[in-house]
């Protein structure tokens, strides 16, 4: 498909250049790569089109006269790719169905797990990228919880999904493991835990889940209980401030015991990443990285970047950034406090600034929730302005947030779905479905596939919305086998490898890719292939939008297209064994296109179910 769009809006932009030659008009002239191809709404118009309104200012002409000049223009130069026709205000082109399905299936057949990668030219779409991407970024006082999943999900498919481009893909994690909340945790810990040594273990829990435990027994203890049976303690406040401080000093029993508490969570933390196929080439952490910057601050107030204030803070003005304030003076930012010391942006800029150290990337994208845009457009300003040329291309990929249909979750409160009670939820459910259909042999090992049913059903719910949307995570609907979900694609990938194994049995082959295209005529087979061929120009979008939800939509159209074709155009039971190859093919090729997509949003494919 990308190589037909490719030469059609060259054969427009050749047709009108011609047009504004003749007509001696003082125009620009039109450029190919400009030109919108858009899906023709109705097939028999054409399968793709392009509106001509763009040029009705320099031609001066009405667009539905353009249409009928181009066309005329074109004459046959466009008949190796198909027929051109003026539909309204729109250049339509009816392609060769036969020859650009041989061509989509030839290029699924003999680039494997290639295809969706390369340009027309035979290039990976974003060859010579080398971007770094930060996401996860848990605290070290509890376990990742729902919010994390979705910040996990789209951090890791668009790593694969930029890889699958052709980018060369870093992918980093900061451990926020040093602060006031931590020592919460910590001095919870001492008051109810050390004088009986508790551990993870004798607590029969994941560490992550222990130490998330003492962060909401400070909260009661500070708070008090609802019911009464716990009085508050406002002084808890001060002591865990006087750790915090004793932290900072470098007190060797505070470092002890925040050393322990840590070491519990990372490693919980690090089982649920494996569970749920999320991984890292670096950590980095916060309790390495809170002093860096500093340094960076002094060398901009030096070369005049940055500025004392009267009261002896250092400060930038990012008014240029980010607008007035609200009293509608300049709008400064604190880099350092009047006593020298660093605050978060600080951090933040001597981390980028040592990454880009560590991996010289050529873009960096921070996944980091909407709630932050304020702070990354400060910190890509500040970057900008310390010379760094790298900064440029620094990104914000920007989500909303994630609840339960019973309202907003709350780590201190305790009113938070941990990730990995979630997940052990949905996989019971999962496998209560398979017994309850009595599929336990079928599928093979049942708790296996319970297992990356769950993954599917949450991976894929948290990925259908677009990013930048606020949303409601539905344990019920993600794990539906039917509509737009995990499962459901799941199911569909099951039942075209049992069609395959069928025929395989029956010795039936699939068809080369010439010889299938020859004889898929039908409506349904058409529109599969098609789909199928814009598989590579999905990819680049889903890629350069950083947006999954590009990609699932389009998993879910193969899909829907699949269950339309196998209904409408029976694969082993076609009137002619030259037919039934034929079918099989595409059945082949669909598969390898759904498997590959799927692995990019984190749905795990399963052969039986």
């Amino acid at each position: 498909m990308a190589d037909v769009k490719t030469e059609f809006r060259k054969i427009l932009a050749d047709a009108v250049n011609e047009i504004i030659k003749e007509k001696g008009i003082e125009a620009p002239a039109a450029e190919a790569e400009k030109i919108v191809v858009q899906d023709s709404p109705n097939p028999e118009m054409g399968d793709i089109g392009s509106p001509m309104f763009a040029f009705a200012k320099s031609l001066r002409l009405a667009p539905p006269a353009i249409a009928t000049e181009v066309v005329a223009k074109i004459g046959e130069k466009a008949s190796s790719i198909g027929t051109v026709l003026a539909v309204g205000p729109y250049v339509n082109l009816k392609m060769d169905k036969t020859g650009a399905a041989s061509a989509i299936l030839s290029k699924i057949e003999s680039q494997g797990e290639k295809f969706g990668t390369l340009n027309n030219d035979g290039k990976p779409h974003l060859e010579g990228h080398k971007i770094m991407i930060e996401f996860s970024s848990p605290n070290t006082n509890k376990p990742l919880h729902l919010g994390h999943m979705r910040n996990d999900a789209l951090g890791e498919s668009v790593s694969r999904i930029l890889k699958k481009a052709g980018a060369e893909v870093f992918k980093v994690d900061l451990i926020n493991n040093r602060g006031i909340h931590i020592c919460k945790s910590m001095l919870a810990y001492k008051l109810f835990h050390e004088a009986n040594g508790d551990t993870p273990e004798s607590m029969g829990m994941k560490g992550d889940h222990f130490v998330g435990k003492c962060y909401v027994e400070f909260d009661q203890y500070l708070k008090g209980s609802k019911d009464g049976t716990i009085p508050p303690h406002p002084e808890a406040q001060t002591m865990a401030e006087e750790m915090l401080i004793k932290w900072e000093a470098g007190d060797p029993e505070i470092r002890k015991l925040w050393q322990m508490m840590n070491d519990w969570t990372f490693d919980g933390v690090k089982e649920t990443y494996d569970r749920t196929g999320v991984s890292f080439d670096k950590f980095y952490f916060e309790s390495e990285t809170y002093l860096k910057g500093k340094d960076e601050i002094l060398k901009g107030v030096e070369k005049g970047v940055f500025f004392k204030a009267e009261d002896g803070s250092t400060r930038v003005d990012v008014t240029e950034a980010v607008g007035k304030g609200k009293d509608g003076e300049d709008h400064e930012k604190v880099l350092l406090r009047k006593d020298g010391t660093s605050v978060y942006i600080t951090q933040d800029i001597g981390t980028a600034i040592s990454r880009h150290d560590d991996w010289a990337f050529n873009e960096l994208v921070y996944v980091v929730a909407s709630e932050q845009i304020f702070h990354f457009k400060v910190l890509f300003y500040i970057l900008k302005k310390l010379g760094f040329d790298w900064a440029k291309k620094l990104y914000h990929l920007s989500y909303g947030l994630v609840n339960l249909p019973n309202g907003r979750m709350k780590s201190r409160e305790g009113t938070v779905v941990d990730a990995d009670d979630l997940i052990d939820s949905l996989h019971a459910d999962a496998l209560a479905a398979i017994k309850e259909k009595g599929r336990e042999e079928e599928v093979g090992d049942a708790d296996v596939v319970a297992e990356k049913v769950a993954l599917a059903a949450l991976h894929y719910y948290l990925l259908q919305v677009s990013p930048v949307k606020d949303m409601i995570f539905n344990p019920e609907e993600s794990l539906s086998f039917n509509g737009n979900t995990g499962p459901y694609l799941q199911y569909m990938g099951a039942r075209i490898s049992s069609i395959l194994r069928k025929a395989e049995s029956e010795g039936v082959k699939p068809a080369t890719a010439t010889e299938a295209a020859k004889l898929l005529k039908a409506g349904e087979e058409w529109d599969l292939i098609k789909r199928l061929g814009e598989y590579p120009e999905t990819i680049a979008r889903s890629a350069e939008n950083k947006d999954a939800s590009v990609m699932t939509g389009y998993i879910y159209d193969i899909a829907k297209l699949f269950s339309k074709f196998y209904q409408q155009c029976p694969i082993m039971s076609a009137e002619s064994a030259e037919l039934k190859s034929a079918r099989l093919a595409l059945a082949k090729a669909t598969l390898q296109v759904l498997k590959e997509a799927m692995e990019l949003v984190l749905v795990p494919y399963l052969d039986k179910m």
